[in-house]
């Protein structure tokens, strides 16, 4: 009986052991991916969601301006015209 125990002692520690790895092996794989996909979006002529926000709100700005330009100088050719 004493053999039995030390046996599946052993298979246990094994089974332990290589569980172990496993989860070691896929934190590296996963860390290895994440760095390879930043390396990848870097290469890429993509823009930050902060970069784009403002670039957004720059161009709402310019609209509403051009807008006021507009009925400016439609209000100044009316006075023009009468």
């Amino acid at each position: 009986m004493q053999t039995r125990n030390k046996v599946l002692d052993d298979m246990s520690q094994l089974f332990t052991n290589a569980m172990g790895v496993a989860q070691g092996a896929r934190q590296e794989a996963e860390t290895a991916m994440s760095s390879m996909f930043d390396r990848w979006l870097a290469n890429r002529d993509l823009v930050t969601r902060e970069e784009f926000d403002a670039v957004r709100a720059m161009a709402q700005k310019a609209r509403e301006e051009n807008a006021e330009l507009l009925a400016r100088i439609e209000a100044l050719e009316a006075q023009k015209k009468g």
